[in-house]
């Protein structure tokens, strides 16, 4: 009997039904370049990322990046979920080794045992070794270690990812940081001439120069002007907050001196994101989730066929303690075990159909991750382009105002135009000269954006 119920196994077991394929037309149609000339290549979750930051030339920014990488709550968080994932598929890959175990047990029994007659009551002794071993005839087993395997695998790519977020968004910080502190050096030194141009303004109007009302234009600019200064120290300090958390600090015990703004802008060539989907860790993650939930339909598919598992055993056995480990008191048996569940409430089938589903969601969920990583690139690219475009003409604009306000200056000492003139010329300068601190600002921003939307390092 034994011997038919194993040939009838593995004969079910050729009758096994495949792995579902992912089906071409679910995925995105990769083009074969950017609208920017970018091109793209196929995803690897190996690819390394690289010391990205380090193309900055920013030893402050280096600094940040290397306590960020040691202490971030996020980045830990990450470590121990892979940490977590690594063990359950160690814990789902040892239910294919053979399982081994000693035991003991003592029992007082009375009555008909085993189909014997009835008897007094009697002691029974019992130790020995049992071993166990699932025949895995139609891959349940390893259908299940390989999609904890890529569960695993999904969760350090996510790591990966997490790590890039984390180094990106200390150094947009960074960057907006320093930005803000060029933006303050600007405005303050705007704010000492107008204080200067107050007091001289006060002096001739009490010398009966000049009107009041040329005061209190001037007065209205140094209040104005101060009050811009106290809404850049207010994003400054959010922004030195922010950072602190970043690193893994309270903000209380955390401070960046303010010094010149001299970060490098690196440039990324346009050849490079031939490989942008290789660096992409959140699209290799979503791919391994594709490949674990396919691995998982094998699973539920092998639920319709029977479990057959090999057991033995061997040790000793006495009605006397005393004689437990003698040599007559041994005992040993084999077995085979198969289980087929013939009526289940539609249990195995609702399983399949899930495990089909969560199939299904996971190609939907690559191909968004896939199309997300093209727009982010896009983005980035078409920002870069036009933000050096922006720049330039701000820098014109710029010039054409500190123009207009050396003209106007010389014009008012000569008494030719109002105060009201210069005031116009030096606010219009001031705007200019802060809107070209904003625009290098946001280069700065799409840089490191366009480098996260690659996945890290572009050599």
């Amino acid at each position: 009997m034994k011997t038919r119920l194993v040939v009838l196994s593995f004969l079910l077991a050729g009758c096994a039904t495949s792995l579902p394929e992912v089906e071409q037309e679910k995925l995105p149609s990769l083009p074969a370049e950017f609208k920017q000339n970018f091109t793209v290549a196929a995803p690897a979750a190996a690819e390394p990322r690289g010391e990205w930051w380090k193309a900055f030339s920013d030893p402050a920014l280096d600094a940040l990046i290397a306590r960020a990488d040691g202490s971030n709550a996020s980045i830990q968080v990450a470590a121990a979920r892979l940490a977590q994932a690594r063990a359950l598929a160690r814990v789902t890959d040892a239910a294919r080794a053979p399982q081994i175990g000693v035991g003991a047990s003592a029992q007082r029994l009375q009555g008909i045992v085993n189909g014997g007659p009835p008897g007094p009551a009697r002691s029974v002794f019992a130790t020995g070794v049992d071993l166990s071993y699932e025949v895995d005839l139609f891959g349940r087993l390893s259908h299940a270690s390989e999609a904890a395997t890529l569960d695993a695998q999904a969760r350090e790519a996510l790591l990966q990812s997490t790590r890039l977020l984390v180094q990106a968004e200390v150094a947009q910080a960074y960057l907006a940081l320093r930005a803000v502190d060029a933006e303050r050096e600007l405005v303050g030194t705007t704010l000492r001439t107008y204080r200067e141009t107050h007091e001289l303004t006060e002096r001739r109007w009490r010398a009966g120069d000049i009107a009041e009302l040329d005061v209190a234009r001037a007065a209205t600019e140094v209040a104005a002007t101060e009050s811009e200064a106290l809404a850049l120290e207010r994003r400054r300090a959010q922004l030195e907050h922010a950072l602190a958390i970043l690193v893994g600090e309270a903000p209380a015990s955390f401070s960046i001196e303010p010094f010149e703004w001299k970060t490098a802008l690196p440039a990324i060539p346009a050849g490079v994101p031939a490989t942008v989907l290789t660096r992409r860790p959140d699209v290799s993650a979503a791919q391994h989730n594709v490949l674990a939930a396919q691995a998982r339909v094998g699973v539920a598919q092998a639920a319709w066929f029977p479990n057959i598992a090999l057991t033995a055993s061997g040790g000793y056995a006495s009605p006397e303690l005393s004689d437990l480990f003698k040599w007559s008191s041994r005992a040993w048996g084999i077995g085979l075990l198969a289980s087929l569940p013939i009526f289940d409430g539609g249990r195995r089938k609702a399983g399949l159909q899930a495990a089909s589903a969560d199939f299904d969601a996971a190609i939907a969920q690559y191909r968004e991750q896939v199309l997300v990583a093209f727009k982010d690139v896009e983005d980035q690219l078409a920002a870069i382009r036009l933000l050096g475009e922006q720049g330039e003409a701000q820098a014109r604009a710029v010039a054409s105002a500190q123009r207009a306000t050396s003209l106007s200056d010389a014009r008012y000492r000569a008494g030719y135009v109002s105060q009201l003139e210069l005031l116009d010329a030096r606010r219009s300068e001031l705007r200019n000269r802060r809107e070209a601190l904003q625009v290098r600002s946001a280069r700065y921003q799409s840089t490191v954006a366009l480098v996260r939307a690659l996945g890290g390092a572009w050599e």
